[in-house]
């Protein structure tokens, strides 16, 4: 790390970090205006508010627009260098055009970082504290009202080999009623399962039959047992039989893939909304180092116009990358695109967008 690694850091980390914080604060403010009356109608301290809903809202609204962030910060800074000529000076002293570049790689990298982690679990678990109370306080029929829905004739495979169906289940209390498993075995029916009501043990984290009555079929005969209670180890959790559209921004990743495998045996559609949910959270931190070098390289030539002119350029750009974004995201989920590929592309393209650039940068 050299004195020209750090003077660019320093000025990257602390444009990026005050624009955030900048941001957020205003958002704040805007969503406390909207909710104002909301909040008054629930009767919570300022302190209660906080905890239960902007400990959510927060970081729900910085991983939201943090490319966009790291794009302007990068821009707005070296545009500024290049309007002093310190660019021209930098080049000047011997020092190659990829050396130049090195500390935004840096500074892109160590931001992907912290992305990539807010993606797998800061952000999923921000987005329960905020759906949560949204459901809760403001929004009775909202989307995220998980906590309070019910869900009827649900049917799921449990494995391969056995299949269940719920009547009713009420997310609330986590009890559903009637209850069948059917258990196959070369295509023949050997053990059916009737309860009258399944429950979430908390404390054993399995779930409960009550009212139990166990048929296996043989051959030649069949047996028949009633038990009051069994406790069962299914691959299901709770969340797994809410209808909520919205569940897949708050399951961390490992959860979220737990999920998608349980749907994939389950049968269920719109797999590859989940599965290109999934896959953006990694590619979106790669987008950050892309937008990096983006932003330094369309910013790091002097122009008559400065900063104006930068800022024009790399939102036009960014509006690109948003709309190929949506495509590829939309061919996937309503079409046959696979899911990889949907939240890929528009990386896979601003690499040669990057790559084209560079070429044509003066150097």
């Amino acid at each position: 790390m050299k004195k020209l690694d750090w003077y660019i850091l320093k000025k990257f980390l602390t444009t990026f970090f005050f624009a955030i914080f900048l941001f957020t604060v205003i958002a704040v403010v805007v969503d406390i205006s909207e909710k104002t009356d909301d909040f008054v109608k629930t009767k919570l301290g300022v302190s209660k508010i906080i905890t239960l809903y902007y400990f959510g809202f927060v970081p729900h609204i910085i991983a939201l627009l943090f490319p966009l962030f790291v794009f302007i910060a990068v821009i707005f800074f070296t545009s500024k260098m290049a309007g002093r000529s310190e660019i021209i000076a930098i080049l000047a002293s011997g020092t190659t055009y990829g050396r130049w570049l090195r500390p935004y790689w840096m500074g892109g990298s160590i931001l992907a970082v912290m992305l990539w982690f807010a993606n797998q679990y800061v952000v999923p678990r921000a987005n329960q504290i905020r759906g949560a109370f949204e459901a809760k306080y403001i929004d009775g029929n909202s989307s995220y009202n998980a906590l309070v829905a019910t869900s009827s004739n649900i049917y799921l495979r449990v494995d391969s080999f056995t299949y269940a169906g719920i009547d009713s289940y009420d997310t609330l209390t986590k009890r559903g009623s009637r209850v069948f498993f059917y258990k196959l075995q070369n295509n023949t029916l050997v053990e059916n399962m009737r309860a009258d009501a399944i429950a979430w043990d908390t404390v054993s984290k399995k779930w409960k039959l009550e009212g139990l009555v166990d048929r296996k079929l043989q051959p030649l005969k069949e047996e028949v047992g009633m038990e009051l209670t069994r406790m069962m180890n299914f691959n299901f959790k709770p969340y797994d039989l809410s209808r909520d559209k919205y569940t897949k921004d708050k399951l961390t990743s490992p959860d979220l893939d737990r999920f998608i495998r349980l749907e994939e045996l389950r049968g269920s559609e719109g797999l590859n909304e989940l599965k290109v949910e999934r896959n953006r959270r990694d590619a979106t931190p790669v987008t950050v180092l892309l937008l990096t070098l983006i932003g330094a390289i369309v910013a790091g030539r002097k122009v008559r116009g400065g900063s104006g002119v930068h800022l024009a350029v790399g939102f036009s750009i960014a509006a690109v990358f948003i709309i190929t974004d949506r495509f590829s995201t939309i061919f996937s989920t309503k079409g046959n695109l696979p899911p990889v590929i949907a939240a890929w592309i528009p990386n896979a393209v601003f690499v040669f967008v990057v790559l084209y650039l560079y070429k044509k940068a003066p150097k």
